[in-house]
């Protein structure tokens, strides 16, 4: 049942599309209904976290800001699906690459997240969640990507709640990185658990924008505004 509006976001009942696109950064929400959507109308602004509906391609579409980690992930992600019946989500960002086949502007499905994160301890399950994504629409963004020739990969997330890792905390034994672990990230363990206790639909596409196994980088602003490829892919599944 939808109660709008929620504690942090004013939209009313009807103003979002089921498919949402989620980047983290409120700025790159309003640069993809920009140069996306065709007749963008802002439903949100609360804490600055902008929002938007549009159509691309004569599909109605959402897209808004979630803000950095799981806990601004969860809030978003279940106030979306419970209060305005989003069934499905997919969060558009950046990630930083654990290994060296992974490239810097390589697209990263994340199939599952390892949660380096205490959010889905807290729902009080008897054992660990495997924090998965939808099959379809992992399915649908291969073949998307295949159709336009882009390098991706399909693999387990790290999901961390630091991005500052202090350099007394890291531990010379096993690595994720050694168990296969494509990239790190700060929001998908949240996404994907909320999603699955709600039955929705979600999806991580991210772009690697640094890689710490070479130290490249890219720049704030290529972040915010570049970066188009994942959100053309993002914008065909949806």
């Amino acid at each position: 049942m939808e109660m709008t509006p929620t504690p942090h976001i004013e939209a009313k009942s009807g103003e979002i599309a089921e498919s949402i696109l989620l980047p983290g950064d409120p700025l790159r929400a309003k640069m993809i209904a920009e140069t996306f959507f065709t007749d963008p109308v802002q439903f949100n602004a609360t804490r600055n976290m902008l929002g938007f509906t549009g159509t691309y391609k004569g599909k109605r579409i959402s897209v808004m800001g979630t803000g950095m980690g799981c806990p601004s992930m969860g809030i978003y992600s279940h106030e979306l699906i419970h209060g305005y019946g989003v069934k499905r989500l997919i969060r558009v960002g950046t990630a930083g690459a654990m290994r060296k086949d992974v490239k810097v502007r390589d697209l990263i499905f994340a199939m599952g997240a390892c949660a380096a994160t205490d959010y889905v301890r807290q729902f009080g399950l008897p054992g660990d969640f495997a924090c998965i994504c939808s099959f379809p629409l992992l399915k649908k963004a291969v073949e998307a990507a295949e159709a336009a020739g882009l390098p991706y990969h399909v693999g387990n997330v790290m999901t961390s709640d630091l991005f500052y890792t202090p350099e007394k905390s890291r531990h010379q034994g096993l690595s994720f990185a050694d168990m296969g672990v494509l990239a790190a990230e700060m929001e998908t363990a949240a996404l994907y658990a909320n999603a699955a206790l709600a039955g929705a639909e979600a999806l991580t596409i991210c772009t690697i924008s640094d890689s710490m196994v070479t130290g490249e980088s890219t720049t704030a602003k290529e972040r915010e505004t570049s970066f188009l490829d994942m959100i053309r892919v993002a914008l065909e599944i949806s």
